[in-house]
């Protein structure tokens, strides 16, 4: 199922609650979850690079200064010093990596219509985007109600937090505790990540 309204989010919450108890817990504290949808396309998995490992702050700081610099699409990118994207805050390694998405030329028309693990796969085969990033396009730019980014740090502790847990689960640990959350895992996401944001007072994701 595709995520394109409110209405998709509130029918995804109703079943987590039925199917885990806690997450009405979860959503007192939060209110209503965001729908949180974003564009398609090459500049959303710009965006979605350049986030990688840097606080929601930063990387907000970064994009703008990019955007501000008329380097936000691929031919931009292409055509510009490594120097210049450095000057906005990359840092090498993510220079080289934005470079690879521009020279990628993928079809992101056609991305609409992969399976999941199709879908990461594709996106994975780009230097610089690991299985977090294709799981982040998947669930925000593409709106795929099922995806699920086990890896990312803030729903292990946010998951850690709500559930009691001893410690903060592993990416492999957290897939398996998002189960029986099917079909819904990216309303779940959603939820932990704003559950994060009340009770860390630190933003998940951006």
């Amino acid at each position: 199922m595709i995520i394109n309204s409110q209405t998709e989010i509130e029918l995804g919450s109703r079943y987590l609650i039925e199917v885990e108890p806690r997450f009405s817990e979860a959503l007192q504290i939060t209110g209503p979850l965001p729908l949180r949808r974003r564009a398609e396309g090459f500049a959303a998995l710009l965006d979605m690079i350049v986030s990688q490992q840097v606080s929601v702050a930063a990387a907000e700081s970064i994009w703008l200064r990019l955007k501000n610099a008329g380097y936000i699409e691929a031919e931009a990118l292409l055509n510009c010093r490594d120097e210049e994207l450095r000057e906005c805050g990359l840092s090498r390694q993510k220079v080289s990596y934005v470079k690879a998405l521009a020279t990628a030329n993928l079809d992101y028309f056609a991305l609409r219509d992969y399976s999941d693990e199709v879908l990461i796969s594709c996106l994975t085969k780009i230097r610089g985007i690991g299985r977090w990033t294709a799981e982040i396009y998947g669930i925000f730019s593409l709106g795929r109600s099922d995806m699920f980014s086990a890896g990312d740090l803030a729903l292990q502790e946010s998951t850690k937090t709500l559930f009691e847990l001893a410690q903060r689960p592993t990416e492999k640990e957290l897939r398996l505790i998002a189960e029986p959350w099917r079909p819904w895992r990216a309303v779940a996401a959603r939820l932990l990540w704003s559950y994060y944001r009340e009770v860390k007072n630190r933003e998940g994701i951006r």
